[in-house]
């Protein structure tokens, strides 16, 4: 059923890849809007995804070409007739490269430059759009302007973390909505309660200060994994939030629990969660363009080495200030599992359990309104102490 109605909402946004061989964790293009075209003396390039996914784009010479790779994009039912309207563009190609990369190659009559390139996320609107534009310019700056290896520069930038709590952005993301409602108890949706919450949260957080927060959905929509985690790219994201509600075969699982990122799950409960999600790994503002796939792992494993321990430090905080305002929480409140929300390489992530409808108790807390107030304020108080410990182990680590 759920691959059925896979089929259905990808033909009604106008995503059709051939036949039905639709992949939850892969990306799909709209041939109908998409176009590589002339523009403004050069080209450009407009692709609509169903949602949005890491790339890298890079030229190579001998021919001139222009590189667009992607993660999980699936060029089924695509082919260059359909896309090509272009006096200086002479053939495009797609393929397959390994461990969930794709690659478009664009043959150039001439060499040209990027001058833009990126994925947008237009608001509620069931899409993400990359676009490229590129200029004509001459032999000898383009081959200035191939790729050289500029990594270790860049996983530095990367590794780089605010040191004071101004304008911390938080990206707060109520798990599911739209076509998938969550966990259902009585009249209580888990997407529903989850959203009023979320949006209790943010208020709380704001009023506090010093906090920006930035919400992946603000209404009853389907916002896909993948998105979730672009959206809190596209915000420059401090810290990436998922809220839920869930339930459990076992009734007498309760109370709130905090989870971080790990590949073996901490239990079996943990474990039945995440097989809810689809894995996927990201990364943002690594130029991985002239590297292998193994390399691109290594460095995310290395972005972790940062970031996972201040999701951990994150996690530990919040067990104490959910457990102080809003207690008695779950008797093994930090637990990892493979959650691919919390994937993102460069942004401490962790996903909080609120508590499980299928326990009685914790669904009278989840649906008053004072029992909310008082996790949330557990949830900013916590917040407030790991951005000062964050911001003072990073300037210890500079020294």
């Amino acid at each position: 059923m759920k691959h059925i109605l896979q089929v259905i909402t990808l033909i009604l946004l106008g995503f059709v890849p051939a036949q039905a061989d639709v992949q939850s964790d892969q990306v799909y293009l709209n041939v109908a809007k998409s176009g590589i075209r002339d523009a403004n003396g050069g080209i450009h390039v407009d692709l609509y995804l169903t949602h949005g996914t890491v790339h890298r784009v890079f030229t190579q010479s001998d021919p001139y070409r222009i590189i667009i790779d992607f993660q999980r994009v699936n060029w089924l039912g695509v082919n260059s007739t359909t896309l090509l309207n272009s006096d200086q563009v002479t053939n495009v190609h797609f393929g397959w490269l390994k461990d969930g990369w794709s690659r478009m190659i664009i043959d150039l009559a001439a060499p040209m430059q990027i001058e833009t390139a990126g994925i947008q996320m237009p608001q509620n609107q069931g899409f993400a759009q990359f676009q490229l534009h590129a200029t004509p310019t001459d032999k000898d700056t383009f081959v200035a302007n191939l790729p050289k290896d500029t990594t270790a520069l860049q996983l530095g930038q990367l590794l780089q973390r605010t040191v004071d709590n101004d304008d911390i952005t938080i990206v707060l993301d109520p798990g599911h909505g739209g076509i998938d409602p969550g966990a259902q108890m009585g009249q209580v949706v888990e997407a529903d309660i989850i959203l009023q919450f979320a949006h209790e949260l943010r208020q709380a957080l704001e009023n506090a200060g010093d906090f920006n927060v930035v919400l992946t959905r603000e209404d009853d929509v389907f916002v896909p994994l993948a998105a979730r985690i672009s959206a809190a790219h596209n915000a420059n994201a401090d810290v990436f939030i998922s809220l839920h509600a869930d339930s459990v075969a076992e009734s007498n699982v309760m109370g709130s629990t905090v989870y971080t990122l790990a590949e073996a799950a901490s239990d079996t409960a943990s474990a039945k969660l995440a097989e809810r999600h689809d894995r996927a790994d990201l990364i943002a503002d690594v130029d991985l363009s002239i590297h292998d796939d193994q390399i691109a792992k290594v460095l995310m494993d290395i972005a972790r080495l940062e970031t996972d321990p201040r999701s951990h430090q994150l996690a530990a905080a919040l067990v104490d200030g959910l457990s102080t305002y809003a207690g008695p929480i779950n008797s093994r409140p930090h637990r990892q599992a493979d959650f691919s929300v919390l994937k993102a390489a460069d942004i401490p992530s962790v996903l909080i359990e609120l508590g499980f409808m299928s326990n009685a108790q914790d669904l009278e807390n989840i649906t008053n309104p004072e029992w909310r107030a008082k996790a949330a304020s557990g949830i900013v108080d916590a917040i407030v102490v790991w951005t000062h410990a964050d911001a003072t182990r990073a300037r210890l680590t500079r020294k």
